[in-house]
């Protein structure tokens, strides 16, 4: 029975599902393609097209007309069926996976998940409810979508040797940065101990725009600069500040998971955009139209494949830019660390139109646990920014601002740097050594010119989530390729930290994995 208070195109597709398959086996079974196919679009409703995809699947779920497991077409065979483009093909989807209706399976495709979010199942749908709770995934999907892909930066093993994002924290100028911390710990006034200013602290602010300027060629002043609790917040400030619910962002495809969920909190569309050799395709990003608000990208060290955007790429991008008046989010996460050639200017110095937002973390030089990063922003974009991170923790804490900025300007920061390009050089050879000896004929390297992962490939046909499970199992850790893609085709492939493990365990953790790949031939 369908509820009259329903929006009336989500009634016409409840019983346009009703209609045509409530006593179809197939849909209570194998789920084939042509269920989906005959799904109808309106176009004379005035409702996005992406939000009527979601809708006819989103209520076939609730209602029972698709059952968990059942296969669902992919998003192009969909698209083509039902006479519309891709995009907003993608985006039901991609809402869909987030709010845990639908699940991919590598190799396999896409599927109604087998358990429906516990919110909508309390709800049982928008019929019931007579509101929509589209945009309002439950605790249960949030938790799903953070521990399904194998997040990359928890597990239960803490320095298990591949794991990635994890500097050389054995190596760490300890005492130094003890005695910095102390001597602002023993010397903090009242003044310092109240609230702080929400762009940071000025005379730190200074430090690193002047370590910006002269390391990564970034054109700013300290006023461009706001402090903040790490990378991943830089993020949800530039959400919160550019973005609102529908905008499209095109991202990288593979891309940083963390950049999809951190742009998606204010109901951005992210929309995949394929990378070559040279970065982000421009001609793939020109057929999403004129109506992309931003753009995100790592252009230093493409993450997760470690591809460097060329300098011709890197100015069509900015072009495109301008051209849209669309902004560009540069994710410079740990360029710092390149060992065949010298370090890359960052993109935003070859930005002459102000439309590069630049995000860097000293998560990956110092340790995570210090959550201190940056956000150098254009400044017409100042206060639209400053409000953004106000709202979101008010201010960073201000005793590791004052130790970092004595860190920085002592000269211990550059010294560190240059000793852990020379240490991770040398790890980072024992990974490709021991590689190349126990897990050649399984996979292949495909980047490992910089950072402090390694991405590889792995055979056709191979499940990597499932080798990150068994490597878990045997001590190990790592991340599956196959968690950075939003869309549905994608490689899979196994990324490979060593910034945290020795040249010995490093050689030994090689030989093991060897043998899981091994064993799962």
């Amino acid at each position: 029975m369908i509820a009259r208070h329903w929006p009336s195109h989500q009634r016409h597709l409840l019983s346009f599902w009703h209609d045509h398959f409530a006593d179809c086996p197939d849909v209570k079974t194998t789920a084939s393609p042509e269920i989906l196919s005959l799904l109808p679009i309106d176009r004379e409703l005035g409702i996005p097209l992406q939000q009527q995809i979601y809708d006819g699947i989103r209520n076939a779920i609730l209602a029972g007309l698709l059952r968990a497991g059942q296969r669902v077409p992919s998003t192009r065979a969909l698209a083509t069926d039902i006479g519309v483009s891709r995009l907003p093909v993608l985006t039901a989807y991609d809402q869909l996976l987030h709010e845990g209706y639908l699940e991919g399976r590598v190799g396999s495709g896409t599927f109604v998940s087998v358990s429906v979010p516990d919110d909508a199942l309390r709800s049982t749908s928008p019929l019931q409810s007579g509101r929509s709770t589209k945009h309002s995934p439950s605790r249960t999907a949030r938790t799903r979508q953070l521990s399904d892909p194998l997040p990359p930066y928890r597990d239960d093993g803490g320095f298990r040797p591949f794991r990635i994002s994890l500097p050389a924290l054995d190596r760490f100028p300890h005492t130094i940065w003890s005695r910095l911390v102390a001597r602002h710990a023993r010397a903090l006034t009242p003044a310092r101990m109240a609230y702080g200013d929400p762009a940071g602290v000025a005379s730190f602010r200074a430090a690193v725009a002047e370590h910006l300027r002269t390391a990564r060629a970034v054109r700013c002043e300290a006023e461009q600069v706001l402090i903040v609790s790490g990378s991943q917040a830089a993020l949800c400030i530039c959400a919160a500040a550019l973005l609102g619910r529908g905008d499209i962002v095109a991202m990288e495809e593979p891309g940083y998971p963390g950049a999809r969920s951190a742009l998606a909190t204010r109901g951005a569309v992210i929309a995949p955009v394929p990378i070559d050799h040279e970065g982000i395709q421009i001609d793939s990003l020109n057929a999403l139209g004129s109506n992309v608000r931003a753009a995100y990208a790592t252009p230093s060290h493409q993450y997760p494949m470690g591809t460097a955007m060329t300098a011709t790429r890197r100015l069509e991008l900015i072009e495109w830019a301008t051209r849209h008046s669309a902004w560009i989010l540069e994710d410079d996460y740990d360029s710092e660390f390149r060992y065949v050639s010298r370090p890359l200017g960052a993109l935003q110095g070859m930005d002459a139109h102000d439309r590069v937002i630049y995000i860097g973390t000293f998560s990956k030089v110092m340790f995570p646990s210090i959550r201190v990063g940056y956000i150098v922003v254009p400044p017409s974009l100042r206060e639209e920014f400053l409000a953004a991170r106000e709202a979101l923790d008010i201010f960073s804490p201000t005793l590791y601002q004052l130790a970092l900025r004595d860190f920085i300007r002592e000269g211990h920061f550059a010294r560190h740097l240059r000793r852990m390009r020379a240490l991770y050089l040398s790890r980072r050879a024992a990974l490709l050594e021991g590689l190349t000896a126990h897990c050649a004929d399984h996979l292949t390297i495909y980047n490992a010119d910089a950072g402090l992962h390694i991405s590889t490939l792995l055979q056709d046909g191979v499940d990597d989530r499932d080798v990150v499970r068994r490597m878990l199992a045997r001590g190990l850790s790592g991340a599956a390729l196959s968690t950075c893609y939003a869309g549905d085709a994608c490689q899979t492939g196994l990324l490979l930290g060593f910034g945290g493990s020795d040249e010995t365990i490093i050689t030994n953790a090689t030989r093991v994995l060897g043998e899981i790949l091994r064993q799962g031939m």
